[in-house]
C-alpha cells in the first residue's frame, strides 16, 4: 500500500527552500506546493524558465496511487496531472507546445495513442514518444511536457 499523500516541502513562490530559509539553487523560479503529490526524485513538477513553463514527467497517480486500468488509465491520469499543474500557474493543456512521452511497451502505442487523443482534443503539441526499459513505481506510462505561457 502507497503512504499517503503529502504536498512539496519547504517550496515558496521564489522556489525550493533549505530548513533554514535558504533558496535552494536550481533552474527556474516555480515551485508548485499544491494538492500534487511529492516528486519520486529529487526535483520540482514544474518551473519556469522565460515563457516556457516545464513540467517533469508525470505519471498515472491519484491520491498517492498508482490508477488502476492500465495504459489507457495512466495516460487519461498523467494527462491530468500535467493539467493541474499548468493550472496551477495559469496556463492550460491547449498551451503544451512540446510532450515527451515514456512507454514500457510499445504493444501499447495504440492504447496509449487514443487516450492522449481523448486528453487533449484537437490541440496537437509536437511529441516524441519512446520506449523505456522501466518507469518509476511500475508506471506503464511518463508524460512531460513544455508550454509557452509568457509573463
Amino acid at each position: 500500500m502507497s503512504p499517503p499523500p503529502t504536498t512539496i516541502p519547504n517550496c515558496s513562490a521564489e522556489g525550493p527552500r533549505a530548513p533554514d530559509g535558504r533558496e535552494v539553487p536550481g533552474l527556474g523560479a516555480v515551485c508548485h506546493d499544491g494538492a500534487m503529490t511529492t516528486p519520486l526524485g529529487p526535483y520540482r513538477p514544474i518551473v519556469r524558465a522565460g515563457d516556457f513553463l516545464i513540467v517533469s514527467g508525470q505519471g498515472g497517480i491519484r491520491d498517492g496511487a498508482k490508477v488502476d486500468g492500465g495504459v489507457r488509465a495512466e495516460t487519461t491520469q498523467a494527462i491530468a496531472n500535467l493539467a493541474t499543474l499548468l493550472e496551477s500557474e495559469g496556463a492550460a493543456l491547449t498551451d503544451v507546445v512540446k510532450t515527451t512521452c515514456f512507454l514500457t511497451d510499445m504493444e501499447n502505442f495504440a492504447t496509449f495513442n487514443e487516450a492522449y487523443v481523448e486528453a487533449f482534443g484537437r490541440h496537437r503539441p509536437a511529441r516524441s514518444t519512446v520506449a523505456a526499459a522501466g518507469l518509476p513505481a511500475g508506471f506503464l506510462v511518463e508524460i512531460e511536457a513544455w508550454a509557452f505561457k509568457p509573463v
